[in-house]
C-alpha cells in the first residue's frame, strides 16, 4: 500500500484528500505546516508528497527544496499561485508536477497514479535503453527506432528526446531543458529550444495540438506523456 505525505494547511483540503486517498488504497499522513512535514518526511520516507505551497512557518519552497536534497521521492505541488513563474520556479526547484487550486480530485488522482508509476518505472529501467510504445531509444549507441524503422536525430535532438525519456509524465522547464542538453543559459530567449523540439516532434510524427510523446505546457516547457 502506496503511503502519501499531504502538507496542506487548510483542514478542509486536508479532510477532502485524505477521505478521497483512502478510497483508492492509499495509506495518508498529514502535515498543516512545513517543520512537520519535513518530520513525517524523514521518519516515514512516504511514496508520493502531495505539497502546498502556502504553509504558514516556512514557504514550501523551502520545504520542497529541503525534502529534494534527501532523495527522488515524486512531489506534485498544489497551488493557489497562479502565475507560470511560480509554476516554474517550483518545477526546477524539483517538483515532479503541479495542481492549480481549485482543483479536479480526478485529475489529481490521474497525476498521482502517473508520477508512481513513472518512478517505479524510472527506478526498474532496464540501463541504457527507453522503450515506450513503439519507440525505442538506445542511450549507449545512441539510435532511435519508431515504428521499426530508425530516426536520424541530430547529436541536441537526441539529447532533448533522453531528457524527456528519463522524466516520464513530468512538466520540464525550459530552463531545465536548456542547461541538461546545451550546458548553459539561453542567450536566445530558448528559441533554440524551440525550434529543436519541432524538428524533433516533425521526426517523430508528434505535433502540438495531437502529441503522441511530447506535449506542451504552455507558458512551462513541455513533458513526455508516451505510454
Amino acid at each position: 500500500m502506496d503511503e502519501i505525505l499531504i502538507v496542506e494547511d487548510d483542514s478542509t483540503i486536508r479532510r477532502m484528500l485524505r477521505v478521497a486517498l483512502r478510497a483508492e488504497g492509499y495509506r495518508t499522513y498529514e502535515a498543516a505546516c512545513g517543520v512537520t512535514a519535513l518530520s513525517l518526511n524523514d521518519a516515514n520516507a512516504p511514496a508520493l508528497i502531495l505539497l502546498d505551497l502556502g504553509l504558514p512557518d516556512l514557504d514550501g519552497m523551502e520545504v520542497l527544496a529541503q525534502i529534494r536534497k534527501e532523495g527522488d521521492t515524486p512531489i506534485i505541488v498544489l497551488t493557489a499561485r497562479t502565475q507560470d513563474a511560480q509554476k516554474v520556479a517550483a518545477l526546477d526547484a524539483g517538483a515532479d508536477d503541479y495542481v492549480s487550486k481549485p482543483f479536479s480530485m480526478a485529475e489529481l488522482l490521474a497525476r498521482i497514479r502517473v508520477a508512481l508509476r513513472h518512478h517505479a518505472s524510472k527506478t526498474a529501467e532496464n540501463a541504457g535503453i527507453y522503450s515506450v510504445s513503439s519507440l525505442t531509444v538506445n542511450l549507449d549507441a545512441r539510435t532511435v527506432t519508431l515504428d521499426g524503422a530508425t530516426v536520424h536525430l541530430t547529436p541536441h535532438e537526441f539529447d532533448l528526446l533522453k531528457t524527456m525519456m528519463e522524466n516520464p509524465g513530468k512538466a520540464l522547464t525550459h530552463r531545465f531543458l536548456q542547461n541538461a542538453v546545451w550546458k548553459y543559459p539561453s542567450t536566445d530567449s530558448y528559441r533554440t529550444l524551440r525550434v529543436t523540439m519541432a524538428s524533433l516532434r516533425r521526426k517523430l510524427g508528434d505535433t502540438p495540438a495531437s502529441p503522441r510523446f511530447i506535449a506542451t505546457d504552455v507558458g512551462i516547457g513541455y513533458r513526455f506523456v508516451g505510454e
